[in-house]
């Protein structure tokens, strides 16, 4: 019974997270189409068209998995952040609080809804780079692995952010100045080899680039770092964000008053 009630409040959350994105696909699928289109024009087209390969792919075809995952990033994370926001502004979250649900399925609703719109707009977003460039996919395991992993991790991250968020603005701090820093930064439009040593370095602290080049190797079978180790940083952080929500939720920090 108890497995089953849970089961059905994981369900209840997930078509909620669904529906709500869905609802208002103009503001949540769209956009990120029409951004990820003209990166496709500007960079891609135009800038790209004059520089020279890398790694044996023109650089269109080398910003693409870097841009796809980019958009996985960000609205998984923006679905998560928004939502559970929402959820404690109209003080809806007190409901789930005092029911008989599990923090762990709580977590796994929001994070599942996070998911899925990442993974929505990351296809639409494949499906705009087709306008632009033939690209393969050398390894649809691998690539699907690694977005789902990502929108995992992100999806954690935003509620987190979300927990410890007191107003509206509050969930605009983290993308701005820690995670849009980060992405662009996370080997998107490049490859570190192209960095000077310090710096190349340096970007191997940054665990977006670990994404990055983990999608890119999937797609291109090429990448800046081992898919072995980019599985396991993944991993661990999914790990240790899960372990902070679940602590977050059962001491109530920054929901109970």
């Amino acid at each position: 019974m108890y497995f089953q009630d849970n089961f059905t409040a994981y369900k209840t959350i997930v078509i909620k997270e669904v529906l709500r994105f869905t609802r208002i696909w103009i503001q949540t699928l769209i956009p990120p189409a029409i951004t990820m289109g003209l990166y496709f024009i500007i960079f891609g087209q135009l800038i790209g068209s004059q520089l020279s390969n890398i790694n044996g792919y023109s650089y269109m075809d080398y910003i693409v998995p870097g841009l796809i995952i980019m958009s996985i990033i960000t609205n998984s994370y923006a679905n998560v952040v928004s939502s559970f926001y929402g959820t404690k502004f109209h003080h809806h979250i007190e409901e789930l609080l005092v029911s008989p649900v599990a923090n762990i399925t709580i977590i796994a609703g929001y994070v599942s809804g996070g998911i899925v719109r990442g993974l929505t707009v990351g296809i639409i977003v494949t499906l705009v780079s087709l306008f632009f460039t033939k690209i393969s996919i050398d390894s649809y395991i691998i690539t699907f692995f690694i977005a789902f992993l990502t929108a995992t991790l992100f999806s954690l991250a935003g509620l987190i952010n979300a927990i410890f968020a007191n107003s509206f603005d509050d969930i605009s701090i983290v993308p701005t100045f820690v995670l849009t820093p980060l992405t662009y930064l996370g080997g998107v439009f490049y490859s570190i080899e192209m960095l000077p040593e310090f710096w190349r370095n340096v970007s191997l602290f940054n665990p977006v680039l670990y994404m990055v080049n983990g999608f890119r190797m999937g797609m291109l079978s090429v990448s800046d770092a081992s898919l072995a180790q980019a599985i396991i940083i993944i991993l661990i952080f999914i790990v240790l964000l899960t372990t902070i929500c679940l602590w977050l939720l059962h001491k109530g920090i920054g929901i109970k008053k």
